[in-house]
């Protein structure tokens, strides 16, 4: 059998198998629940058809780059989803972080980073940087799901994903419910930059799973901006309004 033969027979075999594990295992859109088709990754066709893309990144004066407006130095924002409550975009997210689907953190980053490589004011970036978890959070949860979106993002533009560029030096109480300004006051002086000097004169992306009054990502990037010559852009899945 010439290899020909065998990539032929190996796919074929590969795709059986695949077959197979969906009669007991059958995939589910992550966001209706409903049996995905064959060519479906993980959101069916309809699901990603009336999802609530933003399109900020066209957009430079959007409503998230207005939430650091006179407060942070950002060079550019973006969401790619609206967020509320009960829509599909909240099933998303409730995949990510409480059921450990990376793949979808994964997936999202996939399209953000398409969608920033066609925007004048991101094209340039050359490191993703993500909202670090507090190591005991990390090690409870497993993983960090604002570095899966980041490895996405990463995958799709061809540049350095780096989850470890910052640290959360200490754990806080959870933002949910604080003010706008309880937030900030329980954040702004618990990250840290490991190894800045490797970052000087770079266009760093920082990246989070959903922004609401955006004080964490506020206080990640003003420690960000201590790095000499660096220029920040922020990115999420998703926008609350």
């Amino acid at each position: 059998m010439n290899t020909q033969s065998l990539h032929t027979f190996g796919k074929g075999v590969k795709e059986y198998l695949h077959d197979f594990v969906g009669l007991f295992f059958p995939a589910l859109c992550c966001a209706c629940g409903e049996h995905l088709v064959k060519g479906e990754r993980l959101i069916c066709l309809t699901c990603h058809h009336d999802m609530p893309f933003t399109d900020f990144h066209t957009i430079p004066d959007n409503m998230v780059a207005k939430r650091f407006w006179g407060r942070v130095d950002v060079h550019a924002a973006t969401s790619l989803l609206h967020f509320q409550k009960g829509n599909k975009v909240q099933q998303l997210v409730h995949e990510l972080k409480y059921r450990g689907r990376e793949d979808v953190g994964i997936y999202l980053g996939e399209m953000m980073g398409k969608q920033l490589l066609k925007s004048e004011e991101f094209k340039d970036v050359d490191v993703v940087a993500s909202v670090p978890l507090h190591w005991r959070k990390q090690l409870s949860r497993g993983f960090n799901q604002s570095a899966c979106f980041g490895e996405g993002i990463a995958n799709s533009m061809g540049i350095e994903n780096n989850a470890n560029l910052l640290r959360r030096a200490t754990h806080t109480q959870t933002q949910t419910k604080k003010t706008r300004e309880e937030r900030w006051l329980n954040v702004k002086d618990v990250f840290e930059v490991h190894k800045p000097e490797h970052y000087q004169g770079k266009h760093i992306l920082l990246v989070d799973d959903v922004i609401t009054t955006g004080a964490t990502l506020e206080a990640c990037a003003q420690k960000l901006l201590t790095i000499p010559g660096v220029k920040v852009s922020i990115a999420t899945i998703a926008v609350a309004e």
